[in-house]
């Protein structure tokens, strides 16, 4: 592929905001839309779901059949009032022994539809969350960078549980309601069409009356899931800065800042659950109409012999399990309202554009260390250019120092080189062959980092360094970590390399962390180093630590230094001065100072500051 081609590729991509935010805005996914993506996770249980049809079938076939049961009970006692032999309790005695096995058969079947719909929930959960931690690995740093901790955290726990535990029971519901609506309707049918249709007149009033609220609160729902998730974003952020916010005395605002947010959540919150509450009281006021109609009906069949008298108490029975179904619906509105609100937020995620996806093309198995960056150019927002034409050539084993102000551009080109984000134009190339010719994944594994900002799992210290290589050997750990000078330290603890870092990696010092990522990319044994210099929030002895290490890190590789204190850059083979995303200097330490230019001045600041 000719450069120009792939600059003209590279331009067409679309890129983020400053803080990786897309360009382009995502439309809101609507109720159906997202009910449907929903329904199409359940296709693979498929089976399972015949099988609660099935069970749920039979389940409500006897439950549908016990009203009729129970009215042929009310008109066997009813006959034997008015019978000279008095009431004959035979057959009562053979309806109720039916009736009681139709209410064991029925809650039988019930449980293991509510059994086998547990699983199909859980699996339907689990793929969902399968989804999202492959989406999680796809996306590019961008939208990393546009998103709090809180927030990513709020779409991948909370709304992830909220859809799990509110799927089972609007699954129960759906089937339960569908087939009680069949067979309730035959059975009406059965006893008298004149009260049927009095009935089927009359209930549609409820659903004219629901919709529009239904409507109206999947907005209410919606806002409380965002809103949810903005809480748990401050919450994170403020729990993880903590002490920063005390040294400050910032508590009074963060405390404002939590108080603004509740208050939207309950607001949001309150306002969903009173327009679900609504409809339950729609509901009865209908019921109770249908109840009085039916009654005043019924009698008037009744007294001119259209009808039994028992048949009159079996169709308000039929009444209550008709409407049923749409009460339980009514009953769990909210609940499959913020359903949809969470998997709409859930399906925002795995609907976010991933990184450019390329085969493992293997160029880069055995690589020098020649670093060409040819005339790159880019910017994180359209028309606001960060990098406007960057060109270095760097040899295999040379050490570039990159400097300059706050927003220079030094971490941008490390991003650049490391595909987080790729130019609009220009190239970079490796031994001659350009990174954007190969995956991400070629291209990272030919660099080892160690940041300024460290980076450790919860686990042992053993497997925090064999993160470099996890193929690697004890012995070759023990090396890697006598080389970076941590090896006698670790060996002091009392449980040695198997000691446990924590989730918070605060049980052990910043220096310490920081000799353990080196450590760590000794042991990755990579041509290409990119350091970002951490020395700055560790004591003087531990620095002298850190400086050797690093100077063993980086001998025999070609480096890259993002430098921060200009006094530990002078033995680097080339020094960039970056300044608004170009090159303003390049030389040698001594050069630079001799041309009393920015780097100079740059230094001299630095050195006077620290004078003081």
């Amino acid at each position: 592929m000719s450069n120009d081609k792939k600059q003209q590729n590279r331009g067409s991509r679309p890129h983020g905001g400053p803080m990786g935010m897309a360009m382009s805005v995502q439309k809101a996914k609507n109720f159906k839309g997202t009910l449907k993506r929903l329904i199409n996770y359940l296709r693979p249980d498929l089976p399972k779901i015949i099988i609660v049809v099935i069970f749920s079938i039979a389940s409500m076939v006897f439950t549908i059949i016990s009203p009729r049961v129970l009215g042929d009970i009310t008109t066997e006692i009813y006959k034997g009032f008015f019978s000279p032999q008095g009431v004959d309790f035979a057959p009562i005695n053979d309806l109720l022994t039916y009736l009681s096995v139709l209410y064991v058969l029925s809650a039988l079947f019930a449980y293991i539809q509510n059994f086998v719909m547990v699983g199909v929930t859980q699996n339907t959960v689990f793929r969902m969350r399968k989804d999202i931690k492959e989406k999680l690995r796809k996306l590019p740093l961008k939208y990393y960078d546009s998103k709090t901790h809180g927030e990513l955290l709020s779409r991948v726990t909370n709304d992830v549980d909220t859809v799990g535990s509110t799927m089972q029971q609007g699954l129960n519901n759906l089937v339960t309601a569908i087939v009680m609506i069949i067979g309730v309707l035959y059975m009406m049918l059965t006893i008298s069409v004149t009260m049927t249709l009095v009935a089927l007149i009359t209930l549609p009033l409820s659903f004219f009356l629901i919709k529009p609220i239904v409507k109206r609160s999947q907005k209410y729902f919606k806002a409380q899931q965002k809103t949810l998730g903005d809480l748990n974003g401050h919450i994170e952020e403020m729990y993880s800065g903590h002490q920063i916010i005390k040294a400050f005395g910032k508590e009074e605002g963060s405390i404002e800042t939590f108080t603004g947010i509740n208050k939207e959540l309950k607001h949001a919150a309150w306002r969903a659950a009173f327009m679900s509450g609504i409809i339950m009281p729609i509901i009865n006021l209908v019921n109770n109409i249908i109840y009085v109609l039916i009654s005043v009906v019924g009698a008037i069949l009744f007294i001119n012999g259209a009808i039994e008298i028992g048949n009159i108490q079996s169709f308000i029975q039929y009444i209550r399990l008709f409407s049923q179904p749409i009460s339980n619906v009514a009953s769990v509105s909210n609940l499959i309202q913020s359903t949809v609100a969470a998997a709409e937020r859930v399906f925002e995620l795995l609907d976010e554009e991933e990184e450019s996806r390329q085969e493992d093309s293997n160029i880069f198995n055995d690589v020098v260390g020649h670093v060409t960056i040819d005339h790159i150019a880019f910017s994180y927002k359209e028309g606001q250019n960060l990098i406007t034409d960057f060109s270095v050539d760097v040899k295999e084993g040379e050490t570039i120092a990159i400097v300059g102000p706050t927003g220079a551009g030094k971490t941008t080109l490390v991003n650049l080189l490391l595909r987080f984000y790729d130019a609009q134009s220009g190239d970079i190339r490796i031994d001659g062959k350009s990174i954007y010719d190969a995956s991400r994944s070629d291209v990272r594994q030919a660099f080892g980092m160690v940041l300024q900002d460290t980076w450790l799992f919860k686990g042992t210290i053993m497997d925090n360094i064999r993160y470099g290589k996890l193929e690697a050997s004890d012995e070759d750990v023990y090396n890697a970590a006598s080389i970076a000078n941590v090896d006698h330290f670790i060996r002091t603890l009392k449980d040695g390399y198997q000691t446990i870092i924590n989730e918070e990696a605060n049980n052990i010092s910043q220096g310490q962390k920081q000799l353990i990522t080196i450590a760590r990319a000794l042991l990755a044994n990579p041509r290409i180093l990119i350091l970002d210099e951490a020395t700055s929030s560790v004591d003087t002895r531990t620095e002298s630590y850190i400086q050797n290490a690093m100077l063993k890190l980086m001998k025999g590789r070609t480096n890259f230094v993002i430098a921060h204190r200009l006094s530990t850059i002078k033995n680097a083979n080339h020094i960039l001065v970056m300044n608004d995303g170009d090159i303003i200097e390049t030389g040698s330490h001594s050069e630079l100072l001799a041309k009393e230019g920015f780097y100079f001045n740059l230094y001299n600041a630095q050195f006077n500051k620290t004078l003081e």
